[in-house]
């Protein structure tokens, strides 16, 4: 294997943290160079992670099993910094390479000049999602997770506004409480089993018994607690809506894959503790009853919202719901459609965030809230008679046209209605559901649960924003036609059509991350290709 391919784990990491280290060194009046550099370096992370898929899955010198362990420091695990990279890792790395380069180019429209230091900020963010996923240690988990909650501080305030200071420091809270519960659950941890490898935590935690097991269950608990706070699962998802829907649309839309740092940590983790005795804190159980309770609580605050930003984050909770539903059903038989919900997930929430901003530059302040007036009350203005009569043949702009599909498009992504990937989604995971039931895989009573919950929050969605849109593009009299630039329609369009490309390559790309799924469903792979990794050069001292 050649160098740039040995040293390739490291690019995801290296390159953001360069780049946002040199942009911090340049006045604010070099915009320009700033956003190059930006550019140029979320080009180079996406590439590196779509090459890491390629190897992972069997092309470009491959890794056997799959999985490839580099070591930054040259030390062997578990003594040493270790970074893994398998189907899964290198899936979230390309998502968040897609979703990253996307919002950043909306962003330099206007938003990135709304506050200082926006490209830094957002370097250090790719920064941390990138490491969170290829982390093989607790510790460094928790680093990562520190570098991208305190990047996300910046960016939650990057504008102005009483609403999102507000928001943002009710945010910084509540993340500093969950940063500190990681910080208490890792201590414990390493305090009895004495290493925060996650391959070395694996093979020892199936050796400990007595009080030393029930402290061990402990940290693993907080350490729970902590990652669904960060998943947004209820009841610890009171801040995400508010949070979100204050968060300038970049922000918020790149905000949609951070909840899935905590569902992917607790996947990880979970699936190398099972085969040894997992703590109940990562058993199933919980994790279905959790789901379905985030699912409710998502299509309860649906039906009840009247404003497109906090329908968006409605929407993002609705998508951890289903993912922790989905994950916390026994087997590996939802766990691959699981993955593909979340993939088109991600990408129809981030592109809803975006859009969510060009709709609202449509209404004049009080327009949405006079048609609702209106239509709860059965008015109409006797000024305007005939009003359905004034409307026919009217031209519609195409910025209006333009809006109305992305709307429509990202409603079906959403809710899961054919023909686009939200549908094949959701079609599949509820296939796989009935299926295993049938089989015997899963409790019978499980799976219909999951069903019923995943059709009736997807309807909520569907009402919901049916409604908000025939109010934002029908019932409003009052709007004027934005001026859309192809920076911000772009973005939008490339995130939408990438669903539909989802939804063609569905063979493929399921086949791959079932192929995932099955890696999971084996962690003796994962902690083999970790502990058995050799430095370099050898130790001193050592034959």
């Amino acid at each position: 294997m050649i160098d740039w391919q040995q040293h390739l784990p490291i690019y995801p990491i290296a390159v953001p943290l360069i780049a946002g280290a040199i942009m911090l060194l340049l006045a604010d009046t070099r915009r320009r160079v700033r956003a190059g550099i930006a550019v140029l370096s979320t080009l180079i992370q996406l590439g590196s992670a779509i090459a890491l898929l390629a190897m992972a899955g069997g092309a470009l010198g491959a890794w056997p099993e799959g999985i490839g362990v580099y070591l930054p420091g040259d030390w062997p695990a578990p003594f040493g910094i270790v970074l893994v990279v398998d189907r899964l890792a290198a899936v979230m790395l390309t998502l968040t390479g897609v979703l990253g380069l996307a919002t950043l180019i909306y962003s330099l429209s206007r938003w990135d000049r709304a506050g200082v230091h926006f490209h830094s900020l957002f370097q250090f963010l790719l920064m941390g999602l990138n490491g969170a996923f290829l982390t093989g240690d607790l510790f460094n988990l928790f680093v990562f997770f520190e570098v991208l909650l305190a990047a996300s501080y910046g960016l939650m305030l990057h504008g102005s506004g009483v609403a999102r200071v507000s928001a943002g420091l009710q945010y910084i809270a509540v993340n500093l409480v969950a940063s500190f519960l990681l910080l208490i659950s890792i201590a414990l941890i390493y305090g009895v089993t004495g290493t925060l490898n996650m391959a070395d935590l694996a093979v020892r935690a199936g050796t400990l018994t007595g009080n030393d097991r029930s402290m061990f269950e402990a940290g693993c608990a907080i350490l729970g607690v902590a990652f669904l706070v960060k998943a947004g699962a209820w009841p610890l998802n009171f801040w995400l809506v508010r949070g979100y829907g204050s968060a300038c649309a970049p922000v918020a839309a790149m905000f949609s894959i951070m909840t899935k740092v905590g569902i992917y940590s607790l996947l990880r983790i979970g699936s190398l503790l099972l085969p040894t005795g997992a703590p109940s804190a990562f058993s199933l159980d919980w994790m279905f009853a959790v789901g379905l309770a985030t699912l409710l609580f998502g299509g309860i605050g649906l039906l009840s919202t009247q404003g497109l930003e906090k329908l968006a984050g409605y929407c993002v909770i609705v998508s951890a719901g289903t993912l922790l539903t989905a994950l916390g059903m026994p087997g590996v038989a939802l766990t691959g459609p699981a993955l593909f919900y979340l993939v088109s997930s991600v990408l129809a929430t981030g592109a809803l965030f975006l859009l969510i901003e060009l709709i609202e530059r449509t209404r004049t302040f009080g327009a949405n809230v006079l048609a609702i007036t209106m239509d709860v009350f059965d008015l109409d203005d006797p000024s305007t008679p005939n009003k359905s009569d004034d409307v026919v043949g009217v031209a519609i702009p195409a910025a209006m046209a333009f809006l109305g599909l992305a709307f429509v498009s990202c409603t079906l992504l959403v809710t899961g209605l054919p023909p686009l990937s939200g549908f094949v989604a959701k079609f599949s995971l509820l296939s796989a559901a009935v299926t295993a039931a049938d089989s015997a895989a899963v409790p019978s009573m499980d799976a219909w649960l999951l069903v019923a919950a995943v059709l009736l929050s997807g309807l909520a969605g569907l009402m919901a924003l049916s409604r908000t849109g025939i109010r934002v593009f029908w019932a409003s009299d009052d709007r004027s036609t934005p001026r859309l630039r192809v920076l911000e329609a772009g973005p939008v369009a490339v995130l939408i059509l990438l669903c539909v490309a989802l939804a063609a390559g569905a063979g493929p790309i399921s086949a791959y991350l079932d192929q995932a799924a099955q890696s999971l469903d084996q962690p003796t792979h994962y902690i083999d290709a970790v502990l058995s990794k050799l430095p370099v050069r050898p130790l001193e001292g050592v034959n």
